[in-house]
């Protein structure tokens, strides 16, 4: 989620499209927090670890 979130920051600022900036954003901050939340060991979406 991280990975693509940066792609589509990428393509937005090279394409000049604002909304792909946006949604990039987005999935990188959710990709974060969700990375955080099972590195310190809860359980994400059912799973000990987010990968």
């Amino acid at each position: 989620m991280i990975i693509l979130g940066i792609i589509l920051l990428v393509i937005g600022f090279v394409a000049s499209i604002s909304i792909l900036w946006t949604i990039g954003i987005v999935l990188v901050v959710i990709g974060v927090i969700l990375w955080i939340l099972g590195a310190v060991g809860h359980a994400v979406g059912g799973r000990r670890h987010y990968w």
